[in-house]
């Protein structure tokens, strides 16, 4: 296997001479990929008039690149930075997958448990599979119900209460624990489980085991404290006549668990590092490895346009994506909601990962992940890794 060089204090040596980050950076393998990578996503952003962006690429416990591009608001004159807050979407879950599987480590929870324990109001046309849904099958996707059911209702800002209320319209599609079904209403009942045995709200949880204790200092959950960051990236979406600025929507941000995480790209370095299992004391192992079991299989993830020439199987685990990328295991999450696309990744094999966080619409986020991770894996090959 290819060993990294150490950084020895006090060495006689070109690298002893630089700040700790620039001296590990130049020690990584991977620095001339960062460097190579850096130079592309400027490029794609720039060429598909993105108005702003940021990535960081990370190598075991430290960061080997982080960029930003581009504005907080188009027209406007403040640069996105590394402290700057987008909205994460769907890339949420992989906090409140971590957060519900902690809970479980400590005995509070158990897959398991059925989800009309903390969701007593849920049921569904057919009463015994009502029955037999679990945390499970809520954090891992495969509650048998249609995909998105009822995202038509949150994007109309209907109220989760009214909501739940709605499921016993519904048959599944199949059996709890056999098929995936995507979803971000039902996903997001694990609230309700986390809350009652944990006797702390959701947000407040979620700072006290996450946040705080990995300094991911401007990270927080929920729409008003979004809109209190100053420093924050605009929503943009894509119309016929480029990008457009949007206001901010208050809908999925009722999913807290799903889609209510906000973030800024020097958090999501400390969050990659924390899964590559640097905060041993903060996120153990057994979570890391609990949430990345891969679960239910996922057959549709094979056939997105920008992957699908890489991918050899793609499962989901509890918050987290779980695929096989030319043979190589490959831990990942993507995000969407109005305005922003967000996405993270990480090798356990190679110890590096990274995240990607944009302003606009764009598919380019999609080209950008395949193609980083094809090159990185192919210079691992070349390697010996």
């Amino acid at each position: 296997m290819f060993l990294k060089p150490m950084f020895v204090f006090g060495a006689l040596s070109i690298s002893a001479t630089l700040p700790l980050q620039q001296a590990f950076a130049a020690q990584s393998p991977y620095s001339p990929l960062a460097d190579s990578f850096k130079k592309q996503f400027h490029k794609e952003l720039k060429s598909n008039k993105v108005p702003g962006g940021a990535f960081v690429i990370v190598d075991t416990d430290k960061v080997i690149k982080l960029s930003s591009y581009g504005k907080r608001s188009k027209g406007g004159s403040k640069n996105i930075n590394a402290d700057t807050v987008f909205r994460l979407a769907s890339v949420s879950k992989t906090f409140a997958g971590t957060l519900a599987s902690m809970l479980v480590n400590e005995g509070k929870l158990d897959w398991q448990q059925p989800i009309t324990r903390y969701v007593p109001e849920f049921s569904l046309a057919n009463g015994q599979l009502t029955k037999d849904i679990n945390l499970g099958h809520i954090v891992g996707h495969s509650t048998g119900l249609m995909p998105n059911s009822y995202d038509n209702l949150i994007n109309s800002n209907v109220k989760m209460t009214k909501i739940i209320d709605m499921f016993d319209e519904l048959t599944p599609i199949c059996k709890p624990g056999i098929c995936y079904g995507y979803q971000n209403v039902a996903f997001s009942f694990i609230q309700s489980a986390i809350e009652k045995e944990s006797k702390h709200s959701y947000q407040d949880l979620l700072q006290q085991r996450i946040f705080s204790p990995l300094k991911m200092n401007s990270a927080s959950v929920g729409y008003n404290a979004f809109q209190q960051t100053k420093n924050r990236a605009e929503p943009h979406v894509k119309t016929k006549h480029g990008f457009k600025q949007v206001k901010v929507k208050p809908n999925y941000y009722q999913l807290a668990p799903a889609a209510g995480v906000n973030a800024s790209i020097n958090d999501m370095s400390k969050w990659l590092i924390a899964n590559l299992g640097q905060n041993p004391d903060i996120l153990p192992v057994s979570i890391i490895r609990d949430v990345t079991s891969p679960g239910v299989k996922t057959t549709r993830e094979l056939r997105r346009r920008d992957w699908r020439q890489y991918l050899d199987s793609a499962h989901y685990g509890k918050g987290w994506r779980v695929y096989e990328f030319n043979g190589r295991p490959l831990i990942y999450h993507a995000g969407w909601v109005a305005g922003y696309v967000a996405e993270i990744s990480y090798s356990p094999e190679l110890n590096i990962g990274m995240a990607m966080l944009l302003n606009g619409e764009s598919r380019v986020i999609a080209q950008l992940s395949s193609t980083f991770w094809r090159d990185a894996f192919k210079q691992a090959d070349k390697l010996g890794m």
